[in-house]
């Protein structure tokens, strides 16, 4: 179940866009989305920024460097900080990465964890104690990479649900992050998307990347979104329903009318599965 209060389409809150966000937010968004290691103990003009925005709209927290596949020591202070940091803004969604980024120290960089039995019972015991520690369920997001573990005793699908089942957590689905793998990886997104159970799916990303060649694309969040991406994201609404939905846009970050566009096109799919759905339910 999506949390209460957060529906329809949303955009990162970056400190770039904050002052024109200020001057006038437009109506197709919905909410927002920051990552709390960039907030966490930030004071002054900033603070005050980011206060106007939460006292407005719906927040998403999504977390960069948990490293719930890795091999160090769960960060518990960070988790504990970062607890504090989402009851003091009334944040309820905390998603993370299905990934890991430490291993005696960050590596700045986010990595695929290996397919296996073992590695599924690691991450969701590592999910578990995030969860009792934050006192709230949280969404992992399936993550794009570029070359395959050594070790794969499963497909990615497959151990992304085994780890869903084991943690008994959500899933936060990035459609490009699909669409990413199954080209360097030769699969079917769409039959990706079809394995996932509908009740799973709280939170959506969407978002551009890099054709490096015919065969390998680098998820770098700094281009528009393409057709097949968003022809993708259109099959998810139809598979999972109108789930809030944020356009990610990390680098080359344009004018803020031409991210709204995209935003907009978010929203009129949402709009359009809504519609479906009615017809569907009549």
């Amino acid at each position: 179940m999506k949390p209460r209060g957060l529906t329809g389409a949303g955009l990162g809150l970056k400190r770039e866009l904050m002052s024109p966000l200020q001057a006038g937010v437009p109506p197709v968004i919905d909410f927002f989305e920051i990552a709390p290691e960039n907030w966490i103990g930030v004071g002054g003009r900033r603070a005050e920024q980011l206060a106007w925005f939460i006292e407005r709209y719906p927040f998403v927290a999504h977390g960069l460097s948990l490293s719930l596949g890795g091999p160090d020591p769960l960060n518990e202070a960070f988790l504990r900080q970062t607890k504090a940091f989402l009851d003091r803004h009334g944040i309820a969604l905390y998603t993370e990465h299905l990934s890991y980024c430490s291993a005696g120290g960050y590596l700045y960089d986010l990595l695929p964890i290996p397919f296996t039995e073992e590695a599924v019972r690691h991450v969701a015991a590592r999910i578990r104690r995030t969860q009792d520690i934050l006192e709230r369920r949280i969404a992992v997001e399936n993550a794009s990479f570029y070359v395959a573990a050594p070790i794969a005793e499963m497909s990615e699908i497959e151990f992304v649900l085994a780890v869903l089942t084991e943690a008994d957590c959500d899933l936060h689905l990035d459609v490009n992050n699909v669409y990413v793998n199954s080209v360097n990886f030769d699969f079917d997104p769409y039959e990706f998307l079809n394995a996932i159970p509908a009740e799973r799916v709280v939170y959506i990303h969407t978002a551009g990347h890099w054709q490096e060649a015919p065969d390998l694309i680098i998820d770098t969040h700094g281009e528009p979104v393409i057709e097949p991406v968003w022809e993708l994201l259109a099959e998810a609404y139809r598979l999972f329903g109108a789930v809030p939905t944020l356009l990610e846009r990390d680098i080359n970050i344009p004018p803020l009318p031409e991210l709204i566009g995209e935003v907009g096109r978010i929203a009129s799919l949402l709009t359009a599965s809504d519609q479906w759905a009615s017809r569907d339910a009549a």
